[in-house]
């Protein structure tokens, strides 16, 4: 699964490169060939089921991606108590206890029962916990997020995240596109929701597409 997930994030990152450059859409084809050509040779030949080198996971330290930290710091605003939960939060990630960060973001939803930003993060910290997987936990926080502030793009967008990096991209759908619909049309960061949207579309139309073949 990790190897598809993987060759799915390339899909996307192609295309995101694609349409920033303006390279010529009926080129477009050439790519999309060259990304199932290698899709056909991981099926061929991949075999993610054989064991990896031996890794210790709690020695492993974190790694967390700058532009998803950026998007949700503009989302939240920095240098305020929410915005101090996360960055404790990710210190925590960062050092390889996610562990650690789960139970630090549950301090601060007992502290702040109320902070729509707070329970939507201890969702994010609490599917990082598991292995990327949205656990019955973590969709309680995400719901609890998007009960308390539902005209705030933040909860909506990252609970489609978390399904994302599950894995289950037509899920996440509704909520990114739930995130676009309530993002204020002058937020900075609007764009960057709208482009991912879009480019999750086309990965789910080509999904579909090669689904019927």
């Amino acid at each position: 699964m990790t190897g598809w997930l993987i060759l799915a994030l390339i899909a996307l990152g192609v295309a995101l490169l694609l349409w920033l450059t303006g390279f010529p859409r009926k080129l477009w084809t050439v790519a999309a060939t060259a990304l199932m050509l290698g899709a056909a040779g991981y099926a061929w030949q991949g075999r993610p089921g054989l064991a990896g080198q031996p890794v210790s996971a709690v020695a492993k330290k974190g790694e967390l991606d700058s532009e998803v930290l950026e998007l949700r710091d503009a989302m939240y605003g920095r240098f305020n108590f929410t915005w101090g939960s996360f960055v404790r939060a990710d210190a925590m990630t960062r050092a390889g206890a996610p562990d650690t960060a789960v139970r630090a973001m549950i301090l601060t939803t007992r502290q702040a029962q109320l902070d729509a930003g707070a329970w939507m993060w201890l969702g994010i910290k609490l599917a990082e916990n598991d292995g990327d997987q949205v656990s019955p936990a973590s969709k309680f926080a995400f719901d609890r997020a998007m009960a308390l502030a539902p005209q705030h793009p933040g909860p909506p967008f990252f609970y489609g995240l978390a399904l994302i990096r599950e894995g289950k991209f037509a899920e996440a759908r509704p909520f990114w596109a739930k995130a676009v619909e309530v993002a204020p049309a002058k937020a900075g960061y609007r764009g960057q929701l709208v482009v991912r949207l879009f480019l999750l579309d086309r990965f789910l139309e080509a999904q579909a597409t090669q689904a019927k073949r």
